[in-house]
């Protein structure tokens, strides 16, 4: 996806500013409403955001490297708001330079850290963490997980939620 020159300009500022809100958008784009933000990203940006679970808006890892560079000082790390069994998976999965690994491994080194959860829940767990950037779907005989960012530019802010 080819980006103009102002959606490039204003992904760079999600990228800044994130996580944030419509309304901090609105202000930084001189738009009318959030409404208007919102749509923008749905047309413009859809690639390069998501909205975490508090509904804030956070730039996927691509965003980050894609503008990342035109960005005064330092990019921050990547946030993520992760519920327990989100947050182990990201512990237990590879790096993103290693060797991706199955559903069923990750179930296997879930349990071997105390967790107990169903194969569905860590499928489910896998996808929306793919979904948040995170995690890269590996696809081969079976689909293969592993971290999709550094470890280290990753912060992991555990809630209490079940998934």
């Amino acid at each position: 996806m080819t980006l103009s020159d102002e959606a490039r300009e204003r992904l760079a500022d999600v990228v800044a500013l994130q996580p944030t809100k419509n309304a901090e958008l609105q202000a930084q784009w001189e738009m009318d409403s959030g409404s208007d933000v919102h749509q923008y990203l749905e047309s413009e940006l859809k690639d390069f955001y998501y909205r975490n679970e508090d509904s804030l808006i956070c730039a996927t890892p691509e965003a980050n490297e894609l503008v990342g560079d035109e960005i005064e000082g330092e990019v921050n790390e990547q946030v993520v708001t992760a519920p327990p069994l989100q947050a182990a998976t990201i512990d237990v999965l590879p790096d993103h330079d290693a060797e991706p690994q199955s559903v069923v491994a990750t179930l296997h080194d879930l349990r071997e850290e105390g967790f107990d959860p169903e194969v569905d829940d860590v499928r489910s767990a896998l996808r929306s963490l793919t979904e948040k950037g995170v995690v890269e779907r590996v696809q081969k005989t079976v689909p293969t997980y592993r971290l999709a960012v550094e470890r280290d530019a990753l912060e992991v802010e555990r809630t209490d939620g079940d998934d």
